[in-house]
């Protein structure tokens, strides 16, 4: 490098440092050391000189923040582990139960918490190496999500650079504070365009703008909550607050350690009481075990965390009428009353339906068409009805009578004993077609852009489609005659659902819709089994031993695979050319470990545990995390804890990792 670039890049190292500190002093500590005037000057100069030396240029130059060109989309990123939400509670009493579960599993153990406001935003993860932002990505359905690193290097709170070499992974909470929400919606009103209903989503419809100049204008924050250095979290949350703070990150001031679960319902009256004086929407307290190695153990459910919890503040409320109760058809027959209600807002969003679950739900609360009834968001999210006002009742309500037959074929419905929904006995139903069609094109599911409600509607109107195969004998010229379409949309269609047919098995199982298979049960299963033939296969017994399966949905899906139309249904899949099998390859041979559930605890030398899973489950072994009387074996490395512990005592076998390779060799 020559003596003027040396010069030049010292002049832009220093000021980009200078310009850093002064950022943090002003956005996050709210305490600015030079004035405003001082500080354009310094950003002048910055880009003048960067100017003159385009070479020196980097992505985690302040000057950087806002200065990017629109992208043309959004890259789908899978994150390195699950970003998984978190149950709710929404009571002191509810809360006291999590914390006895908690104790139950970490019998005569002290449990400390830590108490964080749970901002309502749009959580994103980001990573670092060498010190810089390189990605951001937000949560999308937990396992992967959309790539907004322009727009996230918009934030002025959120540090470009970290004084830590290593990769580091934080995750947090974009949000938009309520000063800035009334300054979009203002400015929205003046050009005619719809407001936004919350703070929430502003901020995920700001995050996903292509403009990356136009995020930076909505002046958008965050907090920090979550911090891996190369993989590993600190030895307790408080810890990994102070170390996310000393990196430069912006956390919440008003987290707090509390010592016990007394400490903790405490916080969280507070904050009841105080949430209206923040200038940012908080929708309750996240609580964490601050033990992270108590989190550890505590290990997870299919779809949380058994170590946090989201402690709900109390809903938000309103009153008014209900209209009329409509009856809506899922996918598998299920009939649900939906109160149609006058629209009234709550939390600044606009309520005008409402769930009623089911006619037993109507009946215990004594609900009647023309009530005037209390509506809340439940989690400030899903609208439920809490119950009627009856002092308010002028005598000409009516009681909701349910349907002996099917709103939308009139096949005879059916309630059966055990449950409390009742449902349309009509396998062609077109309301049940319908839905399982949306179901099926869901992103979550097979991702067929541009297969949504209108279009759906159409193709059933014009008898287009029948079953699910339909789908793939569609052709461009066809769909071009509906409304709407066209040569160019008719053709996009049709591109789409024919790169669906090569998705993984895990979407597949997910898309039939198959009662009690959620997404990540889907993905285990694929994971576990070759093919969709082997999964017909399996008997209720070898699936109740995989974990996140279970009696219920091991029922549900030999129940499935043992009805002719869905084996005639998956054979018409085939035959056009959607992909049936798993990314797995299928072992060799037989599977000699078929029917025997592992655990693996403690070190291994020669496996990580990632590895040693696969190994025994390709060899047709389950492996799940706890041990109970129905394990076969434990694997104990090095350091072997309580699971150890718990295997003498229930007189689980335990084997060493020099027996585990003897039964991988056989």
């Amino acid at each position: 490098m020559k003596g003027m670039d040396r010069s030049a890049a010292a002049a832009i190292d220093r000021l980009r440092k200078k310009i850093a500190y002064h950022e943090k002093k002003y956005y996050q500590d709210n305490d600015p050391q030079i004035s405003d005037a001082e500080f354009d000057a310094m950003m002048r100069d910055l880009r003048r000189l960067e100017e003159a030396h385009p070479e020196l240029i980097v992505p985690e130059s302040p000057t950087q923040r806002v200065g990017g060109q629109p992208v043309e989309g959004f890259p789908s990123v899978r994150h390195r582990t699950p970003m998984l939400s978190l149950d709710n509670v929404y009571s002191v009493e509810e809360f006291e139960e999590f914390e006895s579960r908690l104790l139950r599993l970490l019998p005569g153990r002290t449990i400390s918490y830590v108490a964080e406001l749970k901002i309502d935003g749009l959580s994103v993860s980001l990573l670092y190496r060498d010190g810089r932002l390189i990605q951001a990505v937000t949560r999308g359905d937990g396992i992967q999500g959309d790539d907004v690193t322009a727009n996230a290097r918009t934030i002025r709170t959120l540090p470009l650079t970290i004084p830590e070499r290593r990769e580091v992974e934080v995750r947090g909470e974009i949000y938009l504070p309520f000063a800035s929400f009334q300054e979009i919606n203002r400015a929205r009103e003046a050009r005619e365009e719809p407001l936004f209903a919350n703070p929430r989503n502003a901020a995920a419809g700001s995050i996903r703008l292509l403009d990356p100049r136009i995020v930076a204008a909505r002046r958008l924050d965050m907090f920090l909550y979550y911090l891996t250095i190369e993989g590993k979290e600190p030895a307790s949350q408080w810890e990994e607050l102070e170390l996310i703070g000393a990196l430069g990150f912006k956390t919440n001031p008003h987290s707090r350690r509390c010592p016990d679960a007394a400490a903790v319902i405490a916080f969280w009256r507070e904050w009841t009481d105080r949430r209206e004086t923040l200038d940012y929407d908080a929708d309750g307290v996240v609580i964490k075990v601050d033990d992270e190695e108590q989190r550890r153990e505590l290990g997870f459910t299919a779809k949380f965390p058994r170590g946090a919890v989201s402690f709900k503040f109390p809903a938000r409320q309103a009153a008014t009428r209900l209209r009329e109760i409509i009856v809506q058809v899922g996918r598998t027959g299920a009939l649900t009353p939906v109160a149609v209600l006058d629209p009234v807002k709550i939390s600044g969003t606009t309520v005008s339906r409402a769930t009623l679950h089911n006619e037993d739900e109507i009946r215990r609360k004594d609900i009647r068409i023309g009530d005037i009834v209390l509506v809340e968001r439940s989690g400030d999210v899903i609208p439920r009805i809490v119950g009627p006002m009856k002092e308010r009742r002028t005598g000409s309500e009516k009681e909701f009578v349910p349907p002996g037959r099917c709103p939308v074929c009139g096949s005879r419905v059916h309630r059966a004993e055990e449950e409390v929904v009742a449902r349309c006995e009509n396998p062609s139903c077109p309301a049940k077609l319908r839905e399982s069609l949306l179901h099926f094109a869901g992103r979550r599911a097979m991702n067929i852009e541009g297969l949504g409600e209108a279009l759906v509607d159409q193709l059933l109107e014009k008898n287009l489609v029948a079953s699910l195969p339909d789908l793939f004998a569609l052709r461009a010229e066809t769909l071009a005659a509906l409304e709407r379409m066209g040569p160019k949309s008719s053709q996009n269609l049709v591109k789409e659902i024919e790169k669906s047919k090569a998705n993984d098995l895990g979407r597949l199982i997910f898309a039939l819709g198959i009662r009690h298979v959620g997404e990540k049960t889907a993905r285990t299963l694929a994971e576990r089994y070759a093919d969709m033939d082997a999964l017909a296969a399996a008997s209720e017994e070898e699936l109740r031993l995989i974990e996140d399966v279970g009696p219920v949905v091991a029922e549900s899906l030999v129940f499935f695979f043992r009805q002719p139309e869905n084996l005639d249904l998956l054979k018409k899949l085939r035959a056009a050319g959607v992909n049936v099998r798993s990314e797995r390859k299928a072992p060799a041979g037989d599977r000699p470990l078929t029917g025997k559930t592992f655990v693996l605890t403690g070190m291994l030398n020669g496996y990580t545990r990632e590895e040693a899973r696969a190994a025994l489950e390709a060899r047709g072994a389950a492996v799940t995390d706890s041990i109970s009387k129905k394990t076969t074996y434990l694997i104990a490395g090095a350091e072997a804890g309580s699971k150890l512990e718990k295997a003498r005592k229930l007189g689980v076998p335990v084997l060493t990792e020099k027996e585990l390779d003897a039964f991988l060799r056989d």
